[in-house]
């Protein structure tokens, strides 16, 4: 591994140049956004996860934890969590999907809507995003590149060929994209679960990956050649040791996501609902007073 203080532990790769983009489209964007129906507190919220979620992919991909991933099993499970199960669900909540496309220019807007919605050659794109934005196939994708990139002879792939390696960590962040728009609601795209059945989405999520973690951490012997086969390891691990810390990473940390989605999901759906006459009597109220509002303007406008 590259010392802390070299070039080298600190990459400046495609990455890097991608979430300054998409970090400066986001700003331009919020210049132009109206005040708008939103709390002013929600939209700072929402401003500080998207930052939060970009802060995070590139504290997996261009900081020191990079370079360690060569060479340290737990490192490079510490990039997966990160591009699975923390920098997605941030993003998502952040919403930024309007804010990040209004700043293009409007021409070129045009021609990718036009083109995405109506030509023949991107049906088939149509149909997958479909298919893809609804909670079981995008449960089954997120949960099979989960597993799919801890198969051995894919995994060593991972580490001979820069291109599978950015391939592995492009489809970790897609896929769980895909997975958390289906938990939380980021406008304008709306979740179709009730809350209690994005708590058992979650759930099951959840238990597939402790048994990859229970797998990783009990086996008896490294399951990964090209970390076997290093000569010197950080810190003096052994193989296993290090694949027993990697289990641990997911099993442990990579669960603290999960339950606080599993929280916040049963929280909203034991929430006690309002009496409907209750909201009925607000919302009549309501309805006067603004009425009340519209025949003082309209006297006062006769009055000037």
């Amino acid at each position: 591994m590259p010392s802390l203080t070299s070039s080298a532990a600190w990459p400046v790769q495609a990455p890097f140049v991608l979430v300054l983009v998409a970090a400066l489209l986001y700003a331009r964007g919020g210049r132009r956004r109206g005040p708008g129906r939103r709390d002013p507190r929600e939209r700072r919220r929402r401003d500080w996860a998207f930052y939060a979620g970009l802060l995070t992919i590139l504290i997996a991909l261009d900081t020191p934890l990079d370079p360690l991933a060569d060479t340290l099993f737990a490192a490079h499970m510490t990039q997966h969590l990160l591009l699975l199960m923390v920098a997605p669900p941030l993003i998502v909540y952040s919403a930024p999907w309007l804010q990040l496309w209004q700043p293009l220019p409007l021409g070129f807007r045009r021609t990718v809507a036009k083109s995405v919605a109506r030509d023949r050659w991107t049906a088939p794109l149509r149909a997958l995003a479909k298919l893809l934005a609804r909670p079981l196939p995008a449960w089954i994708v997120f949960n099979v590149v989960l597993v799919a990139w801890h198969v051995p002879v894919l995994y060593d792939a991972t580490l001979s060929n820069e291109a599978v390696h950015d391939l592995e960590h492009t489809t970790f962040l897609v896929s769980g994209l895909l997975f958390w728009l289906q938990v939380i609601d980021s406008p304008p795209v709306r979740a179709r679960l009730t809350y209690a059945a994005r708590a058992v989405y979650v759930t099951a999520a959840l238990l597939v990956s402790w048994v990859l973690a229970i797998v990783l951490a009990l086996a008896s012997e490294p399951f990964y050649s090209a970390y076997a086969h290093l000569a010197h390891r950080p810190g003096g691990l052994s193989a296993l040791a290090d694949q027993q810390i990697a289990g641990g990473v997911m099993w442990v940390p990579g669960s603290i996501p999960f339950t606080i989605a599993i929280i916040w999901a049963l929280y909203h759906w034991l929430e006690p609902t309002p009496d409907p006459a209750v909201l009925a009597r607000h919302n009549g109220h309501a309805v006067r007073e603004r009425g009340r509002d519209v025949e003082r303007e309209e006297y006062a406008w006769n009055r000037s």
